[in-house]
């Protein structure tokens, strides 16, 4: 029988005593008891204790007999403890960011004269995504050229001269330099013409393109088109200052994305250093690996950062740690073991960090302890178990 039957049981037959000692109260012979003590009477009176004593000593037998306290034993769950590794984590909010992710712009304001891609296309750093006109420096080029030549000609034609001794150090110190000038002013017109080409800064994945083939562009907010790189993401977020010393760079963190209802293992790749004084807090970034491309910019991530670790913990379910009257802690553990049976022992503990709904034990119980984790609320020290 368990103790919650017993303890039903015995209310009942408790009540339907009571309840039949009341009837009884109610009845005549409460009032013959009346009666016979207002009389005088000793022999009647005697008579009538014996007759009421003899009543109670069946109840007290009937009472007896259910007074089954320390014969009950209690069904409840057990397991048997291991030393293990215990992490302790501080669980914080991120933002998914990648540092490529960025709006191209024209270098050169134009007509829109090629656009080579379009959203969702993939693309390699330095490729040309598209060119504006150059405004007729193609032609300021050509001339420029043909000048450049002409001034290399008189150049050469010049130092033949000097290094035969004929004409002055002027004449061809005069021709190198005009050479050198049109040799620049040709440099400086094709750095022109190349800021006509719009190249991919870096390897992604074209997002958007905001703008079509022959339209006017030029540098503003909404730009030409976006370009992602997905392949180097981290979480950036803000860590209470009182955890300055418990991080360092490459601690491993459990970063878990709710939208994808999936966990990632990154580690922290930056620490900031600099206190914020309006939430005294420091930023921290978590490289996240994304393999399947499924992260994506400003993702809300709930991270889980290792602040401790204890790699011999005894631990034990949290929802198993009791109070007692004098506010200590404490578990039942099963002692007297004979293969599925034993005797139930309050044992004090003092309790550590907790995480993942369990929580370190720091002294009161040893590694093979075996302790009760169902049925703990309806037992006592000392009473039989079956588990």
């Amino acid at each position: 029988m368990t103790p919650t039957k017993y303890k039903a049981m015995k209310k009942i037959f408790i009540l339907t005593t009571l309840s039949i000692v009341l009837i009884a109260c109610n009845s005549s012979d409460n009032k013959s008891v009346d009666s016979i003590i207002a009389s005088n009477d000793v022999k009647a009176i005697t008579a009538k204790k014996a007759e009421l004593q003899s009543q109670l000593t069946q109840i007290d037998e009937a009472l007896s007999k259910l007074d089954v306290d320390k014969e009950v034993v209690a069904l409840v769950s057990a397991v048997k403890l291991n030393d293990t590794i215990f992490n302790h984590y501080l669980e914080i909010q991120g933002s998914i960011n990648t540092n490529e992710n960025v709006l191209i712009q024209p270098e050169f304001p134009g007509r829109l004269v090629e656009l080579n891609v379009k959203a969702g296309q993939k693309v390699t750093k330095g490729q040309v995504l598209g060119r504006t006109d150059d405004g007729g420096m193609s032609q300021q080029l050509a001339s420029a050229e043909n000048q450049y030549e002409l001034a290399k000609t008189t150049f050469e034609r010049q130092k033949n001269l000097w290094n035969q001794k004929i004409g002055s150090e002027i004449q061809y110190l005069q021709a190198q330099s005009q050479m050198i000038s049109a040799q620049k002013s040709v440099a400086q017109i094709k750095a022109q013409i190349g800021k006509t080409l719009i190249k991919a800064p870096f390897s992604g994945t074209i997002d958007e393109v905001y703008v079509e083939k022959g339209e006017v562009v030029s540098p503003n907010p909404k730009g030409m088109m976006r370009i992602v790189n997905l392949g180097n993401m981290y979480v950036s977020t803000s860590i209470p200052e009182t955890y300055i010393g418990k991080l360092k760079i490459g601690t491993e963190v459990d970063v878990f994305l709710n939208s994808l209802n999936k966990t990632y293992k990154g580690k922290v790749r930056q620490i900031g250093n600099f206190i914020n004084p309006n939430n005294r807090s420091f930023g921290i970034e978590v490289s996240v690996p994304n393999p399947d491309n499924l992260l994506r910019p400003n993702q809300v991530a709930s991270l889980k950062v290792i602040d401790y670790v204890n790699k011999n913990a005894v631990v034990v379910p949290t929802n198993v740690i009791q109070q007692d009257a004098h506010k200590n802690n404490f578990v039942y553990t099963v002692t007297n073991v004979k293969g599925k049976t034993g005797i139930a022992k309050k044992v004090i503990v003092k309790t550590g960090q907790s995480s993942d709904n369990v929580t370190e034990i720091l002294s009161g119980l040893d590694a093979d302890a075996i302790i009760v984790t169902e049925g703990a609320n309806t037992i006592s020290d000392g009473m039989k178990l079956n588990f």
